[in-house]
């Protein structure tokens, strides 16, 4: 047996003991070469030697689409077996290694190749199957590689064994050499190899699978080739090298909807869960002994496996039903960082799901996610940040945020401006612990509020949408909006106001109204010409972003100056607000109808709105069962009554027997806005019949006695003018 045999043997036995494995002796293959061939691949790697000197070869390459391995007619394993059995199969390439370089020096063309995409994300678009170009300008690795491939079909055990060996000595994450092997058909013998039964060709085979698959062809081609329902079989390995390694390539393979979902098809997320699950003092490093090392990696593979599929919602159920939760919170407690990455970077991506929010409470993660936020690893912390972001919607999560200290280090890591990642993950965090008062306080206390003002500029959009976001909570308070103001943020925040990003416009819009409620800024913003900026938005395609600019300008006309002129001054402004009454967006007519409230303040805008017909289209919008529009919808129509006969043509249209049926809701600001319209239209002799009709009288009764003092005066004033036609029409009947 020769030397290198021995020494590969010697290694194998190690990692079947399960033994720390050792940096890797690599062999080469010229031993099972013969000598022309070994002199001709010495010669090869002399010639490529001499031509890096001359100039440095560049991994894109010219691709040519050639072979669609999804039309594959005979079974990967039969056409192995085939290869083993007969003659070495030929290379795919189009033309021999020889000709190729003849005309390497004439081809400098790049064809472009256009993809489809699947319908998940960016991540899933379905690439080209590329193939090398036969006369494209390739460098030596390529052949190589191609020609240990050819021995990797024909070889017995030990020869292919070493050849794996051998091409690991190049670099695999070169794009080059990850193709090469595809083009030659070296993926359909690696992925035979993962189904036999001997451990070190499956090893090798992994290691070499493991580098690849971060190609996002190879990661398609692996798909296709039947290789991943394999490499879950191989989780329930007895070695534990092999369930690492088939892990690790899991993770890499998994970046696509179509692979996630073969995972999960196959039972791999519960093989996956059940790798999490090792010894409680395997997670300690001051105790941990060679073998639980080695279950701390197998805990650290299936982590990341876990995290690649954890993109998919089925698989977070599947998770979840697994009992994935108990364990990564239980990992969560190691000093591990490779460790705590994918787990953390798991829980990020599951906790998008209310489920998993519950379950996350339950077992005190919350905790250990705040220790966290203190690490020196800005990945971890990153990953940290984001799980807080995608938990903080709960209010019970944002109150143990604070409890555990977390409020903190998110303040101080704002100071990290560099790691643009780690700022929008942190800003994220802040914007939605900010909708807790309390916390509010807090972050005043740090400072936050001040280089969150800083952070309006000069930043990418990710970062921007939070901290407007955070912002538009913070100025809630006067307080804050007073520091906002005095650190310059009013005149950044009406610059974003001319974005096409959705989501910056919504945040920036509930930023800048939040600000107009101090009249010192509203003078600022009028004289930046926010107001107009926000009517603009109106017509913005986005139900979102009309609903929140008609928010925001809300105050803006509550404190401006001369506020009827204003609005008047926007040309076609007040037709546009009245023909969104004409939206299906509950959002959209109940800030609408808010913004209709303030208008018709001024009489001539209320004349104006008459005549562009708001009385029939806030009548039809009556019979709404959302509290939120009852109440907007009916502060609208007691404002409108205040013009010529709209009160007459509320009645005409049918309104006031709905807004009756409003009395009987549990919310009591609906209560007092129904109570003012019912005043306002019972000044209608024929509304007050239509209220008597339908029992307005008892309802109102009820609430004459309620602690608010305006419902109290508009049900009392409703009922007074109710009993006086009553008493009118009694007299006349007598009389």
């Amino acid at each position: 047996m020769s030397k290198q045999e021995t020494r590969f043997n010697e290694e194998q036995q190690k990692n079947q003991t399960e033994d720390v494995p050792k940096k890797e002796e690599t062999y080469a293959v010229h031993k099972t070469i013969s000598g022309s061939d070994k002199s001709k691949l010495r010669k090869n790697q002399i010639n490529f030697g001499k031509n890096q000197m001359a100039r440095r070869l560049e991994p894109s390459l010219n691709w040519r689409t050639t072979v669609d391995f999804k039309d594959r007619k005979a079974p990967v394993k039969d056409s192995q077996e085939e290869k083993h059995g007969g003659k070495p199969e030929k290379t795919r390439t189009s033309i021999s290694p020889g000709r190729a370089q003849l005309h390497r020096k004439s081809v400098d063309k790049v064809e472009e190749i256009i993809s489809e995409s699947s319908s998940e994300s960016e991540e899933d678009e379905e690439l080209p199957d590329h193939r090398q170009e036969a006369n494209t300008d390739l460098p030596s690795e390529y052949w190589q590689i191609q020609k240990l491939v050819k021995y990797l079909k024909g070889g017995n055990q030990t020869a292919t064994v070493i050849v794996l060996c051998s091409m690991r000595d190049f670099n695999l994450a070169q794009e080059t050499c990850q193709l090469a092997i595809r083009d030659v058909g070296g993926l359909e013998v690696l992925i035979n190899l993962l189904d036999t039964d001997e451990v070190k060709c499956k090893i090798g085979s992994l290691k070499i699978l493991k580098e690849i698959s971060h190609n996002p062809q190879i990661q398609r081609n692996i798909v296709d080739l039947g290789g991943l329902p394999i490499m879950v079989n191989i989780l329930d390995s007895p070695y534990k090298s092999l369930k690492c390694l088939a892990a690790e390539t899991i993770a890499n393979v998994a970046k696509f909807k179509r692979a996630r979902q073969v995972v999960r098809q196959y039972g791999g997320i519960t093989k996956l869960v059940s790798l999490l699950d090792c010894a409680q003092n395997s997670i300690e490093p001051a105790q941990s002994s060679l073998y639980e090392t080695r279950d701390v990696e197998v805990a650290r593979c299936g982590a990341l496996a876990l995290w690649s599929c954890s993109k998919s919602y089925s698989n977070k159920e599947a998770i979840r039903k697994a009992g994935g939760i108990p364990l990564l919170a239980r990992l969560l407690k190691t000093s591990h960082e490779d460790m705590l990455i994918p787990v953390v970077g798991t829980l990020q991506e599951c906790a998008s799901e209310e489920n998993y929010r519950a379950a996350i409470k339950a077992e005190r993660i919350i905790e250990n996610l705040v220790k966290n936020l203190n690490s020196e690893n800005e990945q971890l912390q990153e990953h940290c940040a984001m799980a807080i972001y995608q938990c903080a919607e709960d209010e019970e999560t944002r109150d143990l945020v604070r409890l555990h200290g977390g409020l903190k280090p998110l303040a101080t890591l704002l100071n990290n401006t560099d790691n643009k990642e780690l700022l929008a993950a942190v800003t994220g965090a802040i914007w939605k612990c900010s909708i807790s008062k309390e916390n509010v306080i807090k972050f005043r206390e740090y400072k936050a509020i001040e280089t969150l003002v800083g952070l309006l500029t000069d930043q990418p959009e990710e970062v921007l949408v939070n901290v407007v976001g955070a912002l538009g909570e913070c100025c809630q308070d006067h307080e804050n909006r007073v520091i906002v103001r005095k650190c310059g943020g009013i005149q950044p925040l009406v610059n974003l106001l001319v974005g096409i990003n959705q989501a910056l416009l919504v945040n920036v819009t509930k930023a800048v109204g939040a600000c107009a409620v101090e009249p010192e800024s509203m003078v600022i913003i009028d004289r930046l010409d926010g107001v107009r900026l926000l009517w603009s938005l109106l017509k913005n395609p986005h139900p979102d972003v009309k609903a929140s600019a008609a928010w925001a300008l809300c105050p803006c006309i509550q404190n401006a100056k001369d506020a009827g002129e204003m609005v008047r001054s926007f040309v076609g402004g007040l037709e546009l607000v009245v023909n969104l009454l004409k939206s299906d967006n509950k959002e959209v007519l109940s800030s609408v109808c808010a913004a209709i409230t303030n208008i018709a303040k001024d009489q001539e805008n209320l004349a104006v709105i008459t005549d562009h017909g708001v009385v029939p289209l806030l009548s039809k919008l009556a019979n709404t069962n959302n509290d939120k529009l009852r109440r907007h919808l009916a502060e609208a129509i007691s404002r409108c009554c205040m013009w010529g006969r709209n009160r007459v043509a509320f009645g005409e249209h049918k309104a006031v027997a709905p807004l009756v049926r409003y009395l009987k809701s549990s919310d009591t600001n609906v209560h007092r806005a129904t109570a003012q319209a019912l005043y306002q239209l019972s000044e209608d002799p024929d509304n007050c019949i239509t209220m008597h009709e339908n029992a307005a009288v008892k309802l109102l009764l009820d609430m004459v006695g309620s602690p608010d003092q305006e419902l109290q005066e508009a049900a009392a004033g409703c009922i007074s003018n109710i009993r006086r036609l009553a008493l009118a029409t009694e007299k006349a009947k007598y009389n």
